[in-house]
């Protein structure tokens, strides 16, 4: 699987904020819209990443406020990024490496989405439960009309 599957099935809505934007603004939008990352984009080219945790970490650098910092001043200025071409499993040691919770998922320079571990985690788990259903239909209609899970009295 390709992280463009995740894509086509979690749509194409993003969030971004300029870098000279105050953080105070970022983290309204944050709570608002229940997000866990916004994308920094600066005239139209991705400059970085702004997740919760660069948010904590902010806050916590400014004596718990947050002061006038700018999402400048909190985004992680090189994020892990991602193709559409990408692979699943290269994604998930990526993001494993890295501690990374989001990714932006770009096509030469054009920004196509955002993926979270979260959807990586749920394409995984969602791949494996339909091979298992295949799997148990295709044990279900094995040829003799014998399930081999029950043994049978023939010898």
């Amino acid at each position: 699987m390709k992280v463009s599957d995740i894509l086509r099935v979690k749509g194409n809505t993003l969030f971004s904020m300029a870098p000279l934007e105050p953080l105070a603004h970022a983290v309204e939008i944050m709570a608002e819209k229940d997000l866990g990352s916004l994308v920094v984009m600066d005239h139209g080219d991705l400059v970085g990443m702004l997740t919760f945790r660069e948010v904590i970490l902010a806050i916590v650098k400014n004596g718990g406020h947050v002061g006038d910092t700018t999402v400048r001043g909190a985004m992680d200025d090189h994020p892990l990024t991602c193709s559409p071409e990408t692979e699943l499993d290269e994604v998930r040691r990526m993001m494993l490496e890295r501690h990374a919770r989001y990714m932006p998922v770009m096509s030469n320079r054009m920004l196509m989405g955002v993926i979270s571990f979260y959807d990586v985690a749920k394409t995984v788990v969602d791949s494996q439960n339909f091979e298992n259903k295949m799997l148990k239909a295709y044990i279900r209609d094995w040829p003799g009309g014998n399930d081999p899970a029950t043994p049978s009295n023939e010898a």
